[in-house]
Parts: structure tokens; sequence; C-alpha cells
């Protein structure tokens, strides 16, 4: 519903990079050149598929266990993106609080550059990142994939148990 989505996979099954394209090619270039390979099309990527199938089917935890392999630029954006990966569905946060999360609540900055370099759209779920007024911001695959993303999740994500 939000476009199509390709995915780069490497031999692992790990995601490399992913992007609402109907053009995997146009991905290779996300994808640091110490983990590129030749892109060969298939339409099914076995438990990446599955996972993004359940997600679009309103499990919207279903994408969390997908491993992700991106080479860092440093050791905060790699923190950066595995604390991103803990932003629940149906939770989004801004800049301000996703730099806190990281440790570095100075770091607005350097927060929003780990989701601009994000490769793995969906997976590293920079959609759920913030301007500090809690508007969309940017988003590489437009703002209208990123809004129908967060709708998706608010309908779907799991509830927290009252008392929270």
């Amino acid at each position: 519903p939000a476009g199509p989505l390709s995915v780069l996979t490497g031999p692992d099954g790990a995601v490399r990079a992913a992007g609402f394209t109907v053009d995997p090619e146009s991905l290779v270039p996300l994808v640091h050149p110490a983990l590129r390979g030749s892109v060969r099309r298939r339409a099914d990527l076995g438990p990446v598929t599955a996972a993004v199938t359940a997600y679009l089917d309103g499990e919207s935890t279903a994408i969390d266990p997908v491993p992700v392999q991106q080479h860092t630029g440093g050791a905060f954006q790699a923190h950066a993106w595995r604390v991103l990966r803990e932003v629940e569905p149906g939770r989004p946060v801004t800049y301000t609080a996703y730099a806190a999360l990281a440790g570095r609540p100075a770091a607005v900055r350097a927060a929003a550059a780990a989701c601009a370099r994000n490769a793995a759209a969906l997976f590293v779920p920079c959609h759920r990142v913030l301007r500090t007024d809690g508007t969309l911001g940017g988003y590489r695959w437009g703002l209208d994939v990123k809004r129908w993303l967060l709708a998706h999740e608010a309908r779907t994500a799991p509830k927290p148990a009252e008392g929270r």
C-alpha cells in the first residue's frame, strides 16, 4: 500500500538495503562497497518476505527480528541504528528524544544524520522519527510513504499495557 518495496540481502539473508522503489538496482549505491554484490531479482526472500507480509497484514513487530547488516561511519551511527530498531511501532519519537535514547542528548544532528544515512528503510525504522515540533520532517522515500507507515503502525501496533 505504501508503494513497491525493494530489498537487498546478503548471502546470509541479512538486509543490506531496502527502499520504496520498484528498482532494486537503485539501492546499490546505498550499500557500502564492501557489502555490495550482484543484484539478482527474486520475488521471494524467504523470512524477509514473510516478515514484510506479516507487517503489512497488521503484525507491526514482524520486521523486528529480521537481521540487518549496514556498514557504519562510526560507533555512534551503529549504536544509533540499533537504538532506532528499539523504537516501538505506533510510538514515534522526535529527533531530540532519539538522540537522548542513543545516549547523546546534545547530538541531535548526529541522530538525524544516522536516519539520513540509513540504507535499510522499514527494517531500521527511521520513519518513526519526527521533527521536534511533531511534524514529519524528511524521508528518503517521500512523506506520503512516511505518513502511510506511521498511520499503519498507529492502527496495528500493540497497545501499551494499562498503568504504564
